[in-house]
């Protein structure tokens, strides 16, 4: 289909392409041409969809350039996060689909390996591109069908602890790998670090160092564009080693390119296709952009446009749907920094989420006690760690998703050594348009099996400031809480949250035959659910666990004595709460008291990008599938669950 069609913009040279193949047939200025009108239909689709809009806009000239000089799918092209893999999408096949990103039964809003086979790897988490680009390198040296890998990483991505770990193997290997850093002087929020000072060094030093190919000649620097010129030239200084002003990528054992402005095609053009041409160990080549580039509403937005709603083109105003109460993030950043504000103990640390994770609110009041320490989950968990056990109080605040990438950390460094980190767990259960990648469906499993960690779970806004409240004042060890991404239930939010007693969860509703146990944000589909029974004439008990550990034992022995059957509930993969309290009932006899017991948990499958109502439809989790599991608990069995038995 042609942008006419599609989006109602005439875009010729773009209506040209059926795949990166037909860029190597075009010529260097018609290539600049479609660089234009890839932009301009990339700022469309997002207009319709949302989505990552300013890391998209900020790579067109990239990828443009490296589908025009290398050979993909043969070459493998990797991109870091791939949360700028839009240009990617559309000049691969999947033009016409675009209109579907990120929707249910749609392309991705990332890389996906089942999508396409010019995304040879998956991604949505960061500094993995290195890794697996060294491992498509290695697979080529040992006969794969394989040709050159490529990453492209951006400067945020590159100050994970991760991305260090693979330019060191891949340094020490010496084979033929090409690492491209997309350095935009942003992330999701504003880079930190000294990694992104020595990155401004580096650019600031444009004129008078770089290196490129260790072995180039001289004709054919005299042969490059005059901004790379003088680079080249001192390239030949760095022959014949690292001396002491080479730079750290150098030290490392790559061949350093840069920097190059990442919006001058030519300049790309020459660099990538010199390098394709000449290179026979790992190159890093270092590309300046800008964030959100060709379109004034993202370059000046704080943000950058990085993750925007539906929005109207010309204003650049975003269509957000108004929310009848406050997200959970919100009411967590606002109490976090109250509870700071009463005790100097009191500390934050994000990775790189500041916003994300509302600790920004509490930044505003007392900035030198919130801390951001770039994507480095592993670092945050230890340093939070060592906080504790220098007497502060902190919170961690990491998204489910990419707490999992500091596991080792939470066993060995905080549970290990009983030390009190508050871990605030946002974005828990599913998150919808993110999809399985950014889904927190693991935390409970992987929180709960930690000896002596605390682990709770807000069923609305008001018990969240209780579990913040409780957090701040337990000194005991580490202690955890989880809450969705979104808006809040509309409960009326007290001056202050109360400290729970731990380990006690609260009867909501009382009833004779069948009991609920809820964890967590799902209490509301567990009403819906009980009246309805109600309706059928069975009467519900509900109750709010509050803590998956330690488990409310009293409160699980009466629902278990009192009941016909019990059902547990919660917004996690199955081993979660609803195992604990199997594996108790298991171990004191409560399963041969004649309860009939439930677990409703996420499915043993991953669940697909949708509205979050439509993921927990998927996941056989609706208020009717809660309503049909009860039924059948009870030896009734007159209505059909909306999707297959779970697990």
């Amino acid at each position: 289909m042609r942008g006419r069609e599609l989006y109602g913009i005439d875009t010729p040279q773009l209506d040209r392409i059926g795949g990166p193949a037909d860029l190597r047939d075009l010529t260097d200025a018609d290539l600049s041409v479609l660089c234009d009108e890839l932009r301009r239909e990339t700022i469309e689709v997002v207009s319709r969809t949302g989505g990552h809009l300013g890391s998209s806009l900020g790579v067109v000239e990239l990828t443009v350039a490296l589908h025009a000089v290398f050979r993909a799918p043969f070459d493998k092209l990797v991109w870091d996060v791939s949360h700028q893999c839009y240009p990617h999408k559309i000049l691969t096949g999947r033009r016409a689909e675009m209109g579907t990103l990120r929707q249910q039964d749609g392309l991705s809003g990332f890389t996906k390996r089942s999508e396409s086979a010019f995304d040879p790897f998956g991604a949505a988490h960061s500094s993995t591109s290195i890794s697996a680009a060294l491992g498509f390198t290695i697979g080529r040296d040992m006969g794969q069908p394989t040709g050159d890998a490529i990453a492209v990483i951006g400067d945020g991505s590159i100050t994970a602890g991760m991305a260090y770990e693979a330019l060191n193997n891949a340094g020490s290997e010496g084979r033929r790998l090409f690492v491209i850093l997309n350095d935009n002087d942003m992330s999701i929020a504003p880079p930190v670090g000294a990694m992104n000072s020595y990155l401004n060094q580096l650019n600031g030093q444009s004129t008078g160092q770089g290196a490129t190919l260790q072995d180039i000649a001289q004709g054919f620097i005299a042969a490059l564009p005059e901004p790379l010129r003088e680079q080249a030239q001192r390239a030949r200084a760095l022959a014949a080693g690292s001396p002491p002003d080479a730079t750290m990528f150098e030290h490392l054992g790559f061949t350093y390119i840069g920097p190059i402005d990442g919006h001058s095609l030519p300049d790309l053009l020459a660099t990538l296709r010199m390098a394709r041409d000449r290179a026979e160990g790992p190159v890093l080549i270092h590309v300046r952009t800008i964030k959100g580039k060709g379109y004034a509403p993202a370059e000046g937005a704080a943000c950058k446009y990085h993750g925007v709603a539906k929005f109207d083109v010309a204003s650049g105003q975003q269509a957000k749907a108004s929310a009848n109460a406050p997200s959970y993030t919100a009411v967590f950043g606002r109490t976090l920094a109250d509870e700071a504000a009463r005790d100097p103990l009191v500390v934050a640390v994000t990775a790189a989420m500041p916003n994300g994770t509302g600790v920004d609110i509490m930044a505003q009041r007392f900035a030198r006690r919130v801390f951001d320490v770039g994507i480095a989950e592993q670092h945050a968990v230890t340093f939070a760690a060592g906080m504790a056990a220098s007497g502060l109080r902190p919170f961690c605040a990491i998204y489910s998703t990419f707490l999992q990438r500091g596991y080792d950390q939470i066993v060995h460094d905080v549970a290990l050594q009983g030390l009190p980190v508050r871990f605030a767990i946002d974005r828990a259960g599913l998150v919808g348009a993110d999809g399985a990648t950014h889904a927190g469906s693991f935390d409970i499993a992987f929180m709960t099996n930690l000896p002596g960690m605390v682990v709770m779970a807000p069923s609305d806004e008001v018990e969240l400031m209780h579990m913040i409240a409780t957090s701040a004042k337990y000194d005991d060890g580490p202690i955890a809480f989880r809450f969705p991404r979104g808006a809040g239930t509309g409960a009326e939010l007290p001056e202050r949250g109360s400290i729970l007693d731990i380990g006690k969860g609260r009867i909501v509703q009382e009833g004779t035959r069948l009991a609920f146990l809820s964890f967590g944000a799902h209490l509301g589909e567990v009403h819906l659910a009980a009246e309805a029974l109600a309706a059928r004439g069975i009467s519900c008990t509900i109750a709010d666990a509050r803590f998956a550990k330690p488990l409310d034992t009293a409160l699980i022995d009466q629902l278990s004595r009192h009941h016909e059957a019990v059902i547990t509930v919660e917004q996690g993969a199955q081993g979660g709460f609803g195992a604990q309290v199997l594996h108790y009932l298991a171990n004191s006899g409560g399963l041969s008291r004649g309860c009939s017991l439930r677990t409703i948990t996420l499915p043993d499958r991953f669940i697909h990008q949708a509205s979050p109502a439509a993921m927990y439809e998927d996941a056989a989790m609706s208020a009717r599938d809660i309503e049909s599991v009860a039924l059948e608990s009870l030896g009734i069995t007159s209505i059909r669950r909306s999707t297959a038995a779970q697990g």
